[in-house]
């Protein structure tokens, strides 16, 4: 099995507190979901990623940076207007391809290129359809995988994750009929230019898409296709800026930062034209392509544990996947499907 080699924290920032062992925890965890891609990979040809297997579509778009925002909401990609292209990965959240009809979580992905300040380049935003995570840390995450779903929630005696419980129900319970009509949070914070954490999260902005047929297993998909064949979609990207740290905590993804006390505000509006993506060429471009929140500046470094979790892990697996598969890996340049 594979190394990940020394992993050194970088210095804790905007609130952070690194607990001991979660080295050695990320270990565990780059092992254990090392051995799920290998095993996909013996038993299907492919060595999928590790979660958020299913895309329904990765599509062009325009992330246009507001005019007049206020000092504390300009750092990093919104320290003054302007427009970067963009690719957006939609999919469910399963390890494994599954009917867009079964209980999941769904997925938005964000890439913007030609970012400045950023080694890779570009800056990922990485979402799902739910505010708050479903585990605390690294820690806990192994029990996750080590006991499965339901010894994680009921682990014996009196003692019950409830919060964690009722995260995933919110997940999984939702009806979900068309990516474009959905809402997405990052879930987990983000620095927001120095000592400030945030979190970030997607809306959709104008009318609703009409296309929610539920026939087949692909139809999140189709809908997209016949929605895109004849239509745009926007969205509006907002921020949350971390304003209580007591009730705030950077370190448990699975509390809700309150939005009465800080409200989510738009600093970015999202545009995706209408434009014509289920191509062998794009899908292929697709599959290949890597998202990580650690594809950023550092003005908005990822922070809390599972961050630091996926530092390491994302990069490792998205390495073994295309080493498995024998395929290209780099960051795109613009919006050719070959870059």
């Amino acid at each position: 099995m594979s190394s990940l080699g020394n992993i050194d924290a970088l210095p804790p920032v905007a609130g952070e507190a690194i607990p001991a062992g979660e080295a050695e925890a990320i270990r565990i965890i780059a092992g254990v979901i090392e051995k799920q891609v290998r095993d996909d990979k013996a038993k299907s040809g492919l060595a999928r990623r590790d979660a958020h297997a299913k895309a329904h579509c990765c599509v062009k778009a325009e992330f246009r940076v507001l005019d007049g925002l206020p000092p504390a909401l300009r750092a990093g990609v919104f320290a003054e207007p302007r427009s970067f292209e963009a690719w957006i990965r939609f999919s469910n959240g399963n390890g494994a391809p599954q009917s867009d009809g079964d209980w999941d979580g769904r997925g938005m992905a964000i890439k913007l290129m030609g970012v400045e300040g950023s080694p890779s380049t570009t800056q990922d935003f990485i979402m799902i359809n739910y505010p708050v995570f479903m585990v605390r840390n690294a820690i806990d995450y192994i029990d996750l995988q080590t006991n499965g779903v339901w010894g994680f929630f009921f682990p014996g005696g009196l003692r019950i994750r409830l919060r964690e419980a009722l995260v995933t129900a919110g997940i999984f319970f939702q009806k979900v009929r068309n990516p474009l009509n959905l809402r997405y949070w990052s879930m987990v914070p983000y620095r927001f230019g120095g000592e400030v954490a945030c979190k970030f999260s997607a809306r959709p902005s104008g009318t609703p898409s009409p296309f929610t047929d539920t026939k087949g297993d692909d139809f999140l998909r189709a809908n997209l296709v016949r929605h895109l064949s004849k239509l745009p979609a926007a969205f509006d990207f907002m921020v949350q800026l971390r304003t209580d740290p007591a009730a705030m905590p950077v370190e448990d993804p699975t509390v809700k930062w309150s939005e009465s006390r800080s409200p989510f505000v738009p600093v970015a509006k999202i545009t995706i034209p209408q434009q014509s993506f289920d191509t062998s060429q794009q899908n292929c471009f697709c599959e290949n392509l890597s998202f990580t929140p650690w594809h950023c500046v550092d003005a908005h470094r990822p922070l809390g544990g599972i961050n630091r979790v996926r530092r390491f892990v994302y990069e490792f697996i998205s390495s073994l996947r295309h080493q498995l598969n024998q395929a290209p890996r780099e960051e795109p340049t613009g919006f050719g499907t070959d870059s």
